[in-house]
């Protein structure tokens, strides 16, 4: 018998199921969950057995033959109400307990080494209710704490560390929501911080929120990324408007978005909600002339569209839009409006002066950007008219501000004739520059006067071989080289 005890114990301790515990701490839930489950597993090993062993009764009668019918139902209606005694004498906290039921075999198989303990065991789990070793576990008191809100901010925040949940709504007032942060930055744990943040911003206001977030710049910068990664750009830019952004690169990070956005009105939105972000004078000026170009474009965009698709002007027929002017440079909308409205009055939102006025273009490159405009449609007389002023006394003379020389040279890239050249050639000051410029775009007029004036024979004679023979220039200066008048000769 010390044998069979002693082979029975080997089995039940050596096995990999655990027995059933009532300990209340937080990480034995699982294990009884566990034991659950195993003990559970147990019915399909029994059912495999079944067919292979015959049942006994304690009296050694094979279970089922009808001597051990009659006796069973005789004894069925006494084990019933025992068992209903012993269950109520437990109490109703504790677990059923196991029904009085007759095993498979007698003791005296048992002993005598014809049943092993372990068919035994088997038999005894199969004749019994599996769910009355098993029953349906309750939760341990220690979880109940998340539900009956008795956790310290301290203990919250070191609860969602573990990855547990924990519900926040307990924290109602405003210092208990402070200290709840203060923890959770003391935590150094990323999603903690935003998680409490999440918490913050949906129950506090933002003017107290912001104004709390100024003196805990760690969870300002959690608030900052998330609300980027999120999107919520209305949100950001209310809190980038207020004295508690950390650094001033936030705000200039923040206009940079506008890239992003490829819809122009959400565009145009989004930069009209950057005017009022705490920039410098000088980056506020920009953005505002950044909005403000935007909005002409959309309108003038709309109305150069109609008239295109309508045919009803001459010039987008002649020649048609290439690309669109919308989220272009100033520069580029300045020389779209000098292409296509050049003509307009500056009342017009079109109008290339209501352009120069409104954005303070400078003179200097508003003539060039009109030049290369104007010359581009080979409209000399706009070119002409751009450079000619009058004096108080009503004469006419020509300035440009951005140096003839310059002049020429957008006028050479855009193929203008000769005689447009040689008349802007001849207004360069500079003898050398002028002399250069006239020899390499072939304005020999211009280099037959220059040299008159100079009184220079040699370098006259040299450039005759220059011109083509019996060519007007070649008389020109056959007659400089024949004059005897004295003044043109040294």
């Amino acid at each position: 018998m010390s044998w069979a005890r002693a082979d029975e114990e080997e089995y039940w301790h050596s096995s990999k199921f655990r027995a059933f515990t009532f300990d209340d701490e937080d990480d034995e839930l699982s294990q009884l969950k566990e034991s659950k489950r195993a003990v559970n597993s147990l019915r399909d090993i029994v059912d495999d057995d079944d067919d292979d062993l015959e049942r006994v009764s304690w009296s050694g009668e094979p279970v089922g033959s009808i001597s051990w019918s009659i006796k069973e139902t005789a004894s069925s209606s006494t084990s019933s109400l025992e068992g209903q005694d012993s269950s109520l004498q437990k109490g109703p906290s504790s677990y059923a307990a196991f029904p009085k039921q007759a095993s498979s075999y007698s003791l005296s198989s048992l002993f005598k080494g014809e049943v092993s303990p372990i068919q035994c065991g088997q038999m005894a789990l199969s004749d019994t209710g599996v769910k009355n070793y098993a029953p349906e576990l309750r939760r341990p008191k220690a979880e109940y704490k998340d539900y009956s809100s008795d956790w310290s901010p301290k203990d919250t925040v070191i609860r969602m560390q573990r990855g547990k949940v924990c519900s926040l709504e307990r924290f109602r007032s405003l210092q208990d929501k402070l200290v709840l942060l203060d923890e959770a930055v003391a935590g150094h744990d990323g999603n903690v911080i935003t998680a409490v943040l999440i918490f913050l911003k949906r129950t506090l206001r933002r003017e107290i929120l912001f104004r709390e977030l100024e003196v805990r710049q760690v969870a300002l910068c959690h608030l900052i990324h998330f609300l980027k990664e999120t999107g919520e750009q209305k949100f950001l830019l209310d809190l980038l408007r207020t004295d508690c952004a950390p650094f001033p690169s936030l705000q200039l990070s923040q206009y940079r978005e506008h890239l992003n956005i490829q819809d122009v009105e959400k565009r145009r939105e989004f930069l009209k909600g950057c005017i009022g972000l705490p920039f410098s004078a000088e980056d506020t000026s920009h953005i505002q002339d950044h909005y403000t170009l935007l909005e002409r474009q959309i309108i003038i965009e709309a109305n150069d569209r109609h008239l295109e698709t309508a045919g009803q002007s001459e010039i987008f027929r002649k020649y048609p839009r290439k690309a669109s002017i919308l989220n272009m440079p100033l520069v580029t909308t300045l020389f779209y409006s000098c292409f296509y409205h050049y003509t307009e009055a500056e009342g017009m939102f079109s109008s290339p002066t209501n352009l120069k006025k409104t954005f303070k273009i400078p003179d200097k490159q508003y003539v060039l950007t009109a030049l290369a405009a104007r010359a581009k449609l080979r409209a000399w007389d706009d070119v002409d008219a751009l450079f000619t002023t009058k004096n108080w006394l009503g004469y006419t003379k020509k300035k440009a501000p951005i140096g003839f020389h310059r002049v020429v040279e957008i006028l050479q890239r855009n193929n203008a004739p000769v005689q447009v050249l040689q008349e802007y050639v001849r207004l360069v000051e500079d003898v050398e520059t002028r002399l250069n410029l006239a020899t390499k775009y072939k304005c020999h007029d211009v280099v037959i006067e220059t040299y008159r004036d100079l009184k220079d024979r040699i370098q006259l004679a040299a450039y005759k071989c220059k011109v083509e023979r019996g060519s007007g220039e070649e008389e020109k200066i056959n007659s400089i080289l024949n004059n005897t008048v004295r003044k043109y000769l040294l």
